[in-house]
């Protein structure tokens, strides 16, 4: 699978209230598809949140349930969105980024929302409560668990996978950047120079924590969500980055 990157393209959600003020979408021709979608009502956080919004807490959250987790969702190409509505209709809380972009539909330019993480949404609650909807055949027969692998004993378990709280923050915040520039790579590429752990003191990144990663020439942060991607920032000035151990 090839390195996706957000040149020119205008990461959005919709919410209520929507968000405006957006730089221009992308042309066809840096359309390549990208990982996730959108929806809301309820309490979703769908739309891609900077690091200073207020997240909408679910009951899960509220009452500090510590079987509670945000866990990866994939749905059929093209169906994630309307997944999304579904489970925010139910009360479950998502979080869900899409961006704005331009298609071409019978030679007319068409203005659309598109997947950023493409059929992948993230849904907070136990892994008992998101089963009904995950194997929910008749509402969402097009809904399943993203799994991850994982080695017990010498035996390798293939479970749904969570995504720590910690890394969706740091997913949130890169995705929130307006600038474009951003690259997304699968979980078993490796495009980026391994290089020291560093959290970002200064910019649009600040708070996130990852490593210093080279990527077409130039010096970024490359943050991982285990198991299944690596997103590498745009350029950060040596300034902005503090070492950690």
């Amino acid at each position: 699978m090839d390195s996706h990157t957000t040149d020119d393209i205008t990461p959005e959600g919709t919410s209520i209230p929507p968000r405006t003020g957006f730089a221009p979408d992308a042309l066809p021709e840096v359309q390549t598809p990208i990982p996730a979608e959108n929806s809301q009502t309820g309490v979703s956080t769908n739309y891609i949140q900077s690091a200073t919004e207020q997240k909408p807490a679910s009951k899960d959250l509220k009452d500090n349930n510590p079987n509670a987790h945000w866990y990866a969702l994939r749905a059929t190409y093209g169906q994630t969105g309307k997944a999304n509505d579904y489970l925010v209709s139910q009360g479950v809380e998502t979080y869900y980024p899409t961006i704005k972009a331009f298609v071409m539909v019978k030679n007319k330019r068409k203005k659309v929302t598109k997947s950023y993480l493409l059929n992948i949404l993230f849904a907070y609650g136990t892994e008992d409560k998101l089963k009904k909807y995950v194997y929910d055949n008749v509402n969402l027969p097009y809904l399943r668990f993203y799994y991850g692998r994982k080695t017990v004993d010498g035996e390798v378990l293939h479970t749904p996978l969570i995504v720590p709280q910690y890394q969706l923050d740091n997913l949130r915040t890169v995705l929130a950047d307006q600038s474009g520039g951003l690259v997304i790579v699968p979980n078993d590429e490796r495009k980026f120079d391994k290089g020291a752990k560093v959290r970002v003191i200064g910019g649009s990144f600040k708070g996130i924590e990852g490593k210093v990663a080279r990527y077409c020439g130039q010096q970024r942060v490359a943050i991982v969500v285990d198991g299944l991607l690596t997103i590498a920032t745009t350029f950060i000035p040596s300034a902005y980055l503090e070492k950690i151990d």
